[in-house]
């Protein structure tokens, strides 16, 4: 359990942060429109930390992630909009809300269940919030990454029967708008360009979603997995006396076969 006076300690050292004459400089000028950036940085340095088996790293960075909580919430009380205690909770209330078989006599067996009462919950939370816009994507974040955001206004609009029906469609689809790419590619029109290849990951979201991959996901995969093979390429390179920069092409993506081969046969 943690220790209260931790976080109490914590709120203070962010009030004192922010107490004009005797806080730091920097962090009075913020506003929370300057730190949303530092505050999904921390999110996904929290990710990587998973990613890399970082237990150790991992206490640290969740620890800056809750200061970003705690700053925003220390931001909102000096707007009397709400503090951290109100933070804490409206979480505790939501959490309760969300998970009736655990917080009252509701009898929820299996996950399946859970999941759709899950959704049952937030979709009935989401119409409350709606009533300024009542489109279904009104509340998905703008500032989620794109491949991220795309897969769930996809998904969103599919629980009203706005989706391709089957996985043939969707590759159907791919296959158009490779070709409008080539076609604006072709006319050396970089506006038309860009919204073409727009288009392209934007059914590779969907592709994704309709054959049950996190495209956000699959593609830090992608990410690590072309790290990897680069690093071996280097790493080759710099044992024979050279570098990436002076090679050739072919010899370098001889190296990317070797790599592949010998992860294939680890």
């Amino acid at each position: 359990m943690t220790d209260q006076s931790a976080i109490s300690r914590l709120l203070a050292i962010m009030a004192a942060l922010r107490t004009p004459g005797t806080g730091c400089p920097w962090d009075l000028e913020q506003s929370f429109a300057t730190i949303a950036p530092y505050t999904i940085e921390e999110a996904y340095e929290v990710a990587d930390a998973i990613a890399r088996g970082d237990r150790v790293g991992l206490k640290e960075e969740l620890g800056d992630l809750m200061f970003q909580v705690v700053f925003h919430a220390r931001m909102a009380e000096e707007e009397g909009i709400f503090d951290f205690e109100d933070v804490v909770t409206a979480l505790c209330d939501k959490m309760e809300a969300r998970h009736p078989h655990v917080f009252s006599s509701r009898i929820i067996e299996t996950a399946d269940q859970q999941t759709a009462n899950w959704e049952a919950i937030k979709a009935a939370e989401r119409a409350a919030k709606r009533q300024d816009d009542p489109s279904l994507l009104a509340d998905i974040p703008l500032a989620l990454p794109a491949l991220m955001r795309a897969e769930k206004l996809t998904k969103r609009a599919a629980r009203v029967g706005f989706d391709w029906p089957t996985l043939d469609e969707v590759f159907a689809k791919l296959a158009e708008e490779i070709g409008e790419t080539r076609e604006a590619i072709s006319e050396a029109d970089q506006a038309h360009i860009e919204e073409e290849i727009g288009d392209v990951l934007f059914v590779l979201a969907n592709l994704a979603r309709k054959a049950k991959v996190d495209p956000e996901v699959a593609l830090r995969s992608a990410n690590a997995k072309f790290e990897r093979r680069f690093r071996w390429i280097e790493q080759a390179l710099n044992q024979s006396g050279t570098s990436p920069e002076h090679s050739s092409l072919e010899e370098m993506d001889r190296l990317w076969n070797d790599a592949k081969r010998a992860e294939r046969n680890l």
